[in-house]
């Protein structure tokens, strides 16, 4: 593909350097990857819990009595600032600890910041299962929140450093497809415990199960070479290379290119968080900031936070609103399989591509239906008809998300940085990623109530945007070597002007 402006160099590919695919690499990367988990747990679980009866009648009444006794707008029986604060609390928490989580994964290692995460998150579950009041729920987000901003910094940011060139794309989308997982276990939890006047306790309590294994299988592997070169391991680093690269392998090149692209990281001697505001990595900022800004304005969190809500408010039962949420899930995670197996193959630019297309047309096609059927002001009643119609719509929309921005939106930010930058970079998009989610978490309901289906509009409006700037500002990155990253922003039509210097060569390492 093009639209980045350059033809493939076969200098940068570098896909026979480390490209074996060892039993320890799948083994390593699985267990990283379930670190997505803990989000995707969190995700499922609160829009479901939130309609239970016994968490509203204990704790939202008001709304309680909205959802089932007067009547009102169908699109506003959700609309509370205080619940969408339930919801939102975590990802503002999340917000502050990816950012402290960047020195966190330089000095300390991604494996140990991983172990770390997982601890706040499990005590964060612990707290949420016992909660008798808001305050209690509020501390308890939080805590997830931190546990979540953690993991989601330095999980992704293993994966991309530990996994050969070649199969980076496939190994990468491991920790969106667990990611996915979560979502589908909490709302099967949901599901189960629904009925239970301690349902809700269960659900959020349970938190602290996925919390432990991914604790306890953190111990069990080794960081990363690039992490312990970083740290100044370099014997340690030579045994890790042998055990992921396989003894077959001469790990000696590329232990070396680590070695010195680390030196000359350090030689600068520069704040990362202002390096990275130089003008050579402007491409990067952009990217860090941008496509994690553009995967929440498609709106699949929102809906996937609220699609309990929502469902319900459409005239769903209870239990058919619940079930609503898993169907999603499946249909997401089972696309996020589709495209692990062709994002090497393919590329990335492709996949972003098509997924826009297909969520755009979905999204369009939700908000005529809900027009037509409940009227501009939201009042008249949908049918069950209808409401499963706009589910199976909203199922095509999770698959077009699912075979591209969910996993692609955790890869680009972990592969295009350069060594001195490259935590830094992650610990950007992580924190543009959650304060985006706090922002339209706190919102959707709000928004909802008086945009009514327009709000499928503004989201589809996004996605047009987002996928112009995919094709125009994107270059293709699979099989490149992440030492090699720079020269594909030398070659592109636009970002070439940033990435040379005044001798018309990059500045990189």
């Amino acid at each position: 593909m093009a639209g980045g402006g350059f033809s493939m160099d076969t200098q940068v590919t570098a896909t026979n350097v480390g490209s074996k695919l060892t039993f320890l690499i799948i083994i390593t990367c699985i267990v990283a990857a379930s670190s997505g988990l803990l989000f995707g747990y969190d995700i499922g679980i609160s829009g479901g819990v939130t309609t239970m009866k016994p968490f509203l009648k204990k704790f939202f009444p008001d709304i309680l009595r909205k959802a089932v006794g007067t009547k009102v707008n169908m699109y506003c029986v959700y609309d509370s600032q205080i619940l969408t604060l339930f919801t939102s609390s975590l990802y503002l928490a999340g917000f502050m600890s990816s950012l402290v989580a960047s020195k966190a994964t330089t000095m300390f290692g991604r494996r140990n910041v991983i172990i770390m995460g997982g601890i706040v998150f499990l005590a964060g579950g612990a707290i949420n299962g016992g909660s008798e009041n808001i305050s209690m729920l509020i501390l308890g987000r939080v805590l997830l929140g931190l546990g979540v901003g953690f993991t989601n910094q330095a999980a992704p940011l293993y994966l991309s450093e530990i996994a050969p060139p070649k199969w980076r794309g496939a190994l990468s989308t491991s920790f969106p497809f667990f990611l996915g997982f979560g979502i589908i276990v909490a709302g099967c939890i949901n599901y189960g415990t629904a009925k239970h006047t301690w349902g809700w306790r269960l659900s959020l309590g349970l938190a602290v199960v996925p919390a432990a294994v991914i604790t306890i299988g953190a111990f069990l592997i080794t960081d990363t070479p690039n992490s312990l070169v970083e740290r100044g391991k370099i014997e340690q680093a030579k045994k890790a290379l042998h055990k992921i690269r396989g003894s077959s392998i001469d790990i000696e090149p590329e232990l070396e290119e680590l070695i010195r692209s680390t030196k000359i990281a350090k030689s600068l001697q520069q704040e990362p968080f202002k390096t990275i505001f130089k003008r050579e990595y402007r491409p990067h900022l952009v990217m860090a900031i941008a496509i994690p800004f553009f995967q929440q304005v498609t709106g699949i969190n929102i809906i996937a936070f609220y699609s309990p809500n929502l469902f319900r408010s459409l005239g769903l039962g209870h239990n058919a609103s619940l079930l609503s949420a898993i169907i999603l899930g499946v249909v997401n995670l089972a696309s996020i399989l589709v495209s692990s197996t062709v994002i090497d193959r393919f590329g990335r630019r492709f996949l972003f591509i098509t997924g826009g297309i297909i969520m755009f047309v979905c999204l369009l096609a939700v908000s005529i239906v809900l027009a037509v059927v409940t009227g501009v002001d939201g009042t008249n009643d949908i049918s069950k008809g209808n409401a499963i119609l706009v589910l199976v719509l909203m199922c095509f929309y999770a698959a077009g998300f699912g075979l591209s921005w969910s996993p692609l939106t955790w890869l680009i930010p972990t592969e295009i940085f350069p060594v001195n930058i490259r935590s830094t970079g992650q610990s950007i998009a992580v924190a543009v990623h959650f304060i985006m989610i706090f922002v339209l978490s706190q919102t959707f309901l709000t928004m909802l109530c008086h945009l009514k289906f327009g709000a499928f509009l503004f989201y589809a409006g996004w996605v047009v945007v987002m996928t112009l700037f995919i094709i125009f500002f994107l270059p293709e990155t699979k099989g490149i070597a992440l030492d090699s990253m720079h020269i594909i922003w030398g070659k592109h039509w636009f970002w070439y002007r940033f990435v040379k210097g005044e001798d018309g060569e990059g500045n990189h390492p």
